[in-house]
C-alpha cells in the first residue's frame, strides 16, 4: 500500500468535480419528493430545498468515481439513485431530531418543527424514511439493502442512546463517541461502502471505503460539536451553546468536566443536568481553561488521518484526491 503523491483537492474543487453528478440527483430528488399529500411536498421542498453541501450523497458518488472512474450509465443511474436515498435518509433524522431536540434553528432557518409542528415533522421525516426504501427495493439489490436495513437500524439506535445521554452529566468520552458512530459515522460509511460496491470493488476495497467513511464521520461530527462552543449563531447556522442548552455533554464539555476543580465541575454538570444556557459563559471559560477545543480539535484530526490512511493504495485519480479532500475540509471548516 502507498500513500497518495497528489494533493487533496479543495472543497470548491471538490464540488466542481461533483457538480454534474449532484445535479442529476438533485434532480432525482425532486422527482421522487413528490406526493399528492400538499403538506408532504411542502415539508420535504422546505428541508430538501434548504440546501446544505449534500456531503453524505456526495460521498457516494466520489467514491463510485474513484473506483470506477468511467463508469457505464446503468451504474451512474444506479449510483445517483443511491447517493438521493442516502439524503433522505439523512433528512429523515434531521427532521426527527430537530423534534426531538426542540430545535428552532437549521442552517440559518426555522426548522420544519417550528413552522408546521412536531406531528407534522415526525410523519413526513417517516415519509422521507419510507420513501427511501421504497427506491432501494427498485435496485433490486439484496447486499445494497442489506447495508442501508443495518445502517438505518443503527442510525434509530443512536437517536434513542442519544436520548438517554440528554441531561446526563456522567457521559463519557467512550458513551459520546458510541452515539456519534451510530448518529452521524454509519451513514457516511454506508455511502462510501456502496459506492464501492456499485463500482464492482472486492470486499476488502469495501471495507477499506467503509473505514473511510466512518472515520470521516467521527471527524465531522466531532468537530461539529466543537463548531457550537468556537463560532458564532450567523456562521454556524444555529444558536452557539445549542448543545449545552438541549443537556448534549459533547466532547469539549466532557474534556473540561474531567480536566478541571472539583467546584468548576460540579458548575459544569449542573449546567448539563439543567440544560442552562445561561451557564455559558462559566462553560466556555472552563472549556478554554482546559484546553477543551484542542483537545476535541486534535482528536477530530485523528479522526481525520485514519479516513486518509484507508484511502492508500486505492491510486491517485482525482476522485481520490476529492475524497482526501474531504477529510481535511471536514475539520477546517466553520459552519
Amino acid at each position: 500500500m502507498h500513500a497518495s503523491t497528489k494533493p487533496a483537492l479543495a472543497l470548491a474543487d471538490i464540488q466542481a468535480l461533483a457538480r454534474g453528478d449532484m445535479a442529476a440527483v438533485d434532480a432525482l430528488i425532486r422527482e421522487r419528493l413528490a406526493s399528492d399529500v400538499v403538506l408532504i411536498n411542502q415539508v420535504a421542498e422546505y428541508i430538501i430545498g434548504a440546501g446544505g453541501k449534500r456531503l453524505r450523497p456526495m460521498l457516494l458518488l466520489l467514491a463510485t468515481r474513484a473506483l470506477a472512474p468511467h463508469a457505464d450509465n446503468g451504474t451512474d443511474t444506479r449510483a445517483h439513485q443511491l447517493a438521493a436515498v442516502i439524503e433522505f435518509i439523512h433528512t429523515s433524522t434531521l427532521l426527527h431530531d430537530d423534534v426531538v431536540d426542540e430545535s428552532d434553528l437549521r442552517r440559518g432557518r426555522r426548522t420544519a418543527n417550528a413552522v408546521w409542528g412536531n406531528a407534522a415533522s415526525v410523519l413526513v421525516g417517516d415519509f422521507l424514511y419510507s420513501r427511501s426504501f421504497q427506491m432501494m427495493v427498485g435496485l433490486d439489490s439484496m447486499p445494497v439493502m442489506q447495508i442501508l436495513a443495518d445502517t438505518t437500524n443503527r442510525i434509530a439506535e443512536g437517536e434513542v442512546l442519544q436520548l438517554l445521554h440528554v441531561r446526563n452529566p456522567d457521559t463519557d468520552e467512550a458513551a459520546y463517541l458510541r452515539v456519534i458512530e451510530r448518529k452521524t459515522a454509519v451513514l457516511f460509511a454506508a455511502a462510501t461502502r456502496l459506492g464501492a460496491l456499485l463500482a464492482g470493488a472486492d470486499a476488502s476495497v469495501q471495507q477499506k471505503l467503509h473505514d473511510y467513511g466512518l472515520n470521516l464521520g467521527y471527524a465531522f461530527q466531532i468537530a461539529d460539536d466543537v463548531l457550537d462552543y468556537a463560532s458564532d449563531a450567523d456562521t454556524l447556522g444555529k444558536n452557539l451553546g445549542d448543545d449545552l442548552a438541549e443537556g448534549k455533554a459533547t466532547l469539549p464539555l466532557i474534556h473540561a468536566i474531567r480536566h478541571t476543580d472539583v467546584d468548576t465541575a460540579a458548575t459544569l454538570r449542573k449546567a448539563i443536568e439543567e440544560g442552562d444556557s445561561d451557564a455559558l459563559p462559566a462553560v466556555l471559560a472552563a472549556i478554554h481553561a482546559t484546553g477543551g477545543l484542542d483537545y476535541s480539535r486534535q482528536r477530530a484530526r485523528d479522526y481525520a488521518a485514519l479516513a486518509g490512511q484507508a484511502l492508500d493504495g486505492l491510486g491517485d485519480n482525482e476522485y481520490v484526491g476529492a475524497l482526501r479532500g474531504l477529510a481535511g475540509y471536514a475539520v477546517n471548516r466553520d459552519h
